[in-house]
């Protein structure tokens, strides 16, 4: 059973048998702003959201940053740029997904942060069903829902186009998961980046 995720939450990675999770997805779903025409008619708006994650080491420096420009990180993978958003409803895929494979992550890296970003200022309340889940399996196949953010109806990402959505973090050589979910007063990835170092590591 999936857990809507809470501020500050800690999701463990341990599976049902006992073992660590080891490839985890960040997926990001989403839809286009239906707008009403001059005449009646009702028009789609496209919104690209972007989903990316950034590694860093136990010194709080910033190893790589995994986006719609650089897809491929050491064991994270980005599945690629969508700009519109699902056009035609909801059809319950995601149309960003990050995967991280735990295990072939660099040693170096000490916690893995996922951030998303409105490209084009679209704000978070007005973008239909937006939301964001953590599950094992892979950018094909969900096995497994762990935990869910309901963007589209939380207040508290009203009048925001970016936030902090959780980070996977290491303690004693075991890799484990908390819930952000904050929204921050960033443009820009680039702002987002500096945000995190500052705030949340």
């Amino acid at each position: 059973m999936a857990i809507t995720l809470q501020k500050g939450q800690r999701i463990s990675l341990e599976k049902e048998n006992g073992g660590q999770l080891a490839q985890v997805c960040v997926g990001v779903n989403w839809g286009a702003i239906e707008t009403k025409g001059f005449f009646g008619g009702a028009k789609k708006e496209a919104v690209d959201l972007d989903a990316s994650c950034i590694t860093f080491d136990k010194d709080k420096k910033p190893l790589e940053i995994v986006y719609f420009g650089e897809l491929k990180g050491q064991g994270i993978q980005h599945s690629g740029d969508d700009l519109t958003g699902d056009m035609d409803g909801d059809d319950d895929l995601d149309n960003e997904i990050i995967t991280v494979d735990l295990t072939r992550v660099s040693e170096k890296v000490d916690q893995i942060v996922f951030v998303l970003n409105s490209f084009q200022g679209h704000d978070f309340k007005d973008i239909p069903f937006a939301s964001i889940r953590l599950y094992e399996g892979s950018a094909s196949r969900v096995d497994n829902v762990i935990a869910l953010f309901d963007i589209a109806n939380d207040v508290k990402f009203a009048g925001s186009v970016s936030m902090v959505m959780g980070k996977f973090y290491k303690k004693d050589g075991v890799w484990k998961f908390t819930a952000i979910g904050d929204s921050t007063a960033d443009k820009k990835l680039e702002q987002t980046v500096l945000t995190v170092q500052k705030n949340y590591l």
